[in-house]
């Protein structure tokens, strides 16, 4: 029989009617059975004729036109992908006019890429590209690195194919036809720069990319294993058996995996990759989301740039209003070049994955510097939009979903525009702590079903990515409404909702927002707390449970009243409140609160850990319970990571008890402090100089109190008291087990003195180079204090190596680590600590550091600080007094510090000075 290829392939006689039938058969089958799309495997050779190569006939494109006509009647959307290895010209007669093939593969542009590369010359690809026809609006090239097949060199010169064997394919083994039998990665050398470069190139040049399977994790081949089967090994999973790829006998495999050490499956497979964010696999997943980003990749139209420095490849693609600007150093040296940019006058180059600003572009030509190997994608802007953060859009976008409204949180392609949408959602939510930075991406990590009533809510866990910051992880719960429900949130809650969500098959568009808004939501988290249920997730299981120290009737879990509670200033947190009516109807009893942790991070949070254990302590010692809310219960999150058996938790909420009739410490503070200033406003008139307190915090505290602090301090100074002994006690509890080493007392070793001192000079450092950087932002009248402290930051230093000057006797122990006014709740009869999570913006593991108690201390003396400062501005905004009292109003605000802050700090030592905590000496 006739065979164009190998014996074993005979050639169809399309001639014959009954052959083209059973053709149209085929694909009616196939794509009756789902497929979106077909190759069209050597398309030019489908008829034969004598007197000609059987290449390019008429009859091939008339039968095209058929196939093509009866494949959009039949299966609209339907991608025909033709492999014509032709120059571009006779190639680009496979689109018809745009009704024969929707793609075809440029095969002259690929080895091209190649050439150019190792030449270090940009002309092979921009020859190419010049060569290249217009083609139909309804039709796109396919740009390829690697295929199944060898890298084809049918489409170069006789003098360029031997160019590519003599640099690229030294060893005879790895020559095939007129071919070179390598993956990617061995072409280049496995040189991470270049695999990233052409990658680079092939996302940004006008077509759409094929990846070849292996070349996204930088795969090797085998060349000793005859014709074409080197590049089609078993794609390499993981490192188990047969690369992941078959549990059979590996003698049985058709082709072996690749074990050659430098490409072993054991080390190079996607299982290893998934689990390093900076492996191959992450930054082409990172680049194939970036482009995706850009409809000017796949539809804008494309302009080469001619820079004098041939090594560099720049050209444009704009599409609308997208400009994007793509440069490419292609040699192994820094380059530099100047681009003629004058028709982009005024407009400003943002770097695309940093998105970072380059200079204005002007008349003169632009100049860039790129290291080897390197490229630059850059949008161009009048003004950009990445330096803030994204304005919310007042019109609330919409997601279509087929089948069930769940089904947005699966499939890749609804992930990514739920995705794509979220981080516009985030800078609106109070909880949400980025928004001074600016978002680069987000990932939904996870996602847990919550049944409750006749529905669902979805727990996620979001994974943040920043453009200058860490990584975060927030936890958003998501519900659905539609009809009158959906109606009432957007009218009256429109904050909560994240988008209109149109469910294929229904009429009305509903909303998904945040769970939170729902009461009978919150009413089951309660209830799932106190019947200890667990949800498994895609990775990991939400796991509630509750204490013995807070028990709980199941009878009382269904509240008649439910209240949700915000607090007024920023948190990273929800608080709710639930409370059950007596049977008389009075004020609710047995009320609880629930905090939902919005920011989530690896590990026990400390608001758990330190609830947890003070309820513990209290218990087995018969301690007092009154300076902190009861433990009832809590919600964690457990997930293994890599092969390790040891679950990893991660708090997600804690249930306690709820204290009524409280007021913060802060407001407590502020509303003492009014009436204080009443007081001494009035006493301006009898006390002609107001007495400055006199020595250090240590030196005020041992001596007695003076009868005017008393007097115009009045009531605020037993609370003073009062904090600092509830403030000793709690910090005496802490250290009360030396039994458990999450909380038993430390010495300060000289390693951990250092720590201090290197922790205090980084921490200086950083601060001071920002303040010079700010420093022509500040008004003209702080510059010159600026200037004074920016000329001693060498005394700053200097004070810190006290610390390394003496051995300190005090202990370390785990205090609360956030510690303030806004911190405690004051009952009119004693102060409840809440809060014992930490600063927020700071790491769990570094918030779980032990350190001395006296941090805490210190930051309740600043608190006090922070409030007369507070009260004194609250002062002078509200007119009552004239401006030349207020040095005199100044003086009174260092005077009410002085002794309250000297009246806590007595009552601490005083309270805790048996303590082992404490140091041992006064000088200390």
């Amino acid at each position: 029989y006739w065979h164009r290829f190998y014996s074993h392939q005979p050639d169809l006689n399309y001639d014959n009617p009954a052959v083209r039938q059973a053709v149209f058969d085929v694909l009616d089958f196939w794509l009756k059975m789902g497929v979106d799309g077909l190759r069209m495997d050597a398309v030019p050779y489908l008829y034969e004729q004598e007197g000609t190569n059987c290449e390019n006939l008429p009859r091939t494109h008339d039968f095209l036109k058929q196939l093509r006509a009866q494949v959009d009647a039949k299966f609209p959307n339907i991608m025909l992908l033709a492999e014509a290895n032709q120059w571009p010209e006779d190639a680009a007669a496979y689109y018809g006019d745009g009704d024969e093939c929707h793609m075809n593969f440029h095969f002259p542009l690929m080895p091209r890429l190649f050439m150019a590369l190792r030449m270090e010359d940009n002309f092979p690809i921009q020859d190419i590209l010049q060569q290249t026809p217009t083609i139909p609006d309804n039709c796109q090239w396919g740009l390829f690195l690697r295929n199944h097949d060898e890298l084809t060199l049918e489409m170069v010169t006789d003098e360029d194919r031997d160019y590519m064997y003599r640099v690229y394919a030294q060893d005879p083994d790895m020559r095939l036809n007129l071919g070179i039998r390598r993956r990617l990665a061995p072409l280049l050398g496995n040189d991470r720069s270049q695999i990233e470069l052409l990658n680079g190139l092939l996302l940004s040049l006008p077509g759409t990319p094929v990846l070849y399977y292996g070349d996204e994790i930088g795969m090797g081949d085998n060349v000793y294993v005859g014709d074409r089967n080197g590049v089609r090994t078993p794609m390499q999973w993981s490192s188990d058996r047969n690369a992941g790829f078959s549990r059979a006998n590996p003698q049985r495999l058709y082709l072996p995996a690749i074990v050659e050490s430098e490409y072993h499956f054991a080390a190079i497979n996607v299982e290893t990759q998934r689990a390093n964010p900076n492996s191959l696999w992450y930054w082409m997943k990172r680049l194939l989301a970036t482009r995706k980003r850009f409809q000017a990749f796949g539809r804008g139209s494309f302009e080469l740039l001619h820079p004098n420095n041939r090594k560099v490849l720049a050209f444009t693609r704009t599409y609308q209003e997208e400009y994007i600007l793509v440069v490419a150093n292609l040699s192994r040296f820094v380059q530099t070049v100047e681009l003629d940019l004058s028709a982009c006058k005024g407009m400003i180059p943002v770097e695309i994955f940093g998105r970072t600003e380059f200079p204005a572009i002007g008349e003169s030509p632009y100049f860039l510097s790129l290291a080897p190997h390197s490229f630059y994608w850059f949008t161009l802007q009048l003004q950009p939009s990445f330096t803030q953060p994204p304005i919310p859009q007042t019109n609330l976008p919409t997601l279509v979903v087929n089948g069930k409204w769940q089904n947005v949180f699966s499939g890749r392609e609804m992930k990514a525009s739920l995705e794509s949408i979220l981080p516009n959602y985030l800078y609106t939510c109070h909880w949400f702590s980025g928004k001074a930075k600016t978002i680069q991406s987000t990932q939904i990590s996870e996602a847990i079903l919550l049944p409750y009533k006749d529905s669902e809510a979805v727990m996620i866990w979001l994974q943040v990515d920043y453009l200058q910051a860490e990584s975060e992880t927030y936890l958003l719960l998501l519900a659905y409404a539609e009809g009158e429900p959906a109606m009432h949130l957007l009218a009256e809650s429109v904050q909560t909702v994240v988008t209109r969500l149109q469910v294929k098959g229904k009429d009305e568009v509903g909303v998904l927002f945040d769970a939170i808004a729902d009461k009978d939501f919150l009413t089951s988290l309660l209830d799932a707390i106190a019947h200890n249920r667990s949800y498994r997730g895609m990775t990991g299981e939400l796991v509630t449970t509750t204490t013995d120290l807070f028990p709980l009737n199941p009878t009382e879990l269904y509240p008649t009243t439910l209240k949700e509670e915000h607090s007024n200033h920023a948190s990273n947190n929800n608080t709710v409140v639930y409370g059950n009516l007596t049977a008389g109807g009075s004020a609710p009893q047995n009320r609880l609160l629930l905090k939902l942790f919005r920011k989530l991070d690896s590990g026990i949070n400390p608001d758990l850990e330190i609830r947890r254990f003070l309820s513990e302590r209290a218990t087995k010692l018969g301690l007092p319970q009154q300076h902190f809310a009861t433990l009832a219960g809590a919600m964690e999150y457990r997930h293994r990571v890599g092969t390790g058996n040891t679950p990893i938790s991660m708090t997600v909420g804690i249930l306690q008890e709820f204290i009524p009739d409280t007021r913060s410490g802060w407001d407590y503070t502020l509303d003492s402090l009014r009436d204080y200033f009443d007081r001494v406003s009035v006493k301006q008139t009898e006390i002609s100089e107001v007495p400055e307190p006199s020595g250090t915090l240590l030196d005020l505290q041992q001596q007695d109190l003076p009868e005017l602090a008393a007097q115009t301090i009045g009531s605020y100074l037993a609370s003073a008291q009062l904090l600092g002994q509830s403030t000793a006690e709690l910090h005496i509890a802490l250290a009360s087990d030396s039994e458990n080493p999450n909380f038993a007392p430390e010495p300060f070793s000289s390693l951990y003195q250092r720590s201090i001192y290197q922790y205090a000079r980084n921490l200086t450092g950083q601060v001071f180079l920002l303040l010079k950087e700010r420093l022509n932002t500040l008004p003209s009248a702080s510059q010159d204090l600026a200037q004074v402290v920016l000329q001693r930051q060498a005394d700053i230093l200097g004070r810190f190596r006290l610390v390394l000057d003496h051995k300190i006797t005090a202990k370390r122990t785990r205090c609360h680590g956030d510690y303030h006014l806004a911190q405690v709740l004051y009952t009119g009869k004693d102060f409840i600590v809440v809060d014992f999570e930490g600063e927020p913006s700071r790491p769990l593991s570094e918030r779980r550091i032990k350190r001395s108690p006296l941090r805490d201390v210190a930051s309740m003396l600043l608190s006090f600080n922070y409030a007369v400062t507070e009260a004194l501005h609250n002062e002078i905004e509200s007119g009552m007094h004239r401006s030349e009292y207020f040095p005199v109003m100044d003086a009174w605000s260092r005077f009410w510090y002085g002794w309250v802050s000297a009246t806590f700090l007595k009552a601490y030592l005083e309270t805790a000075s048996k303590d082992t905590f404490l140091p041992k000496t006064r000088a200390e």
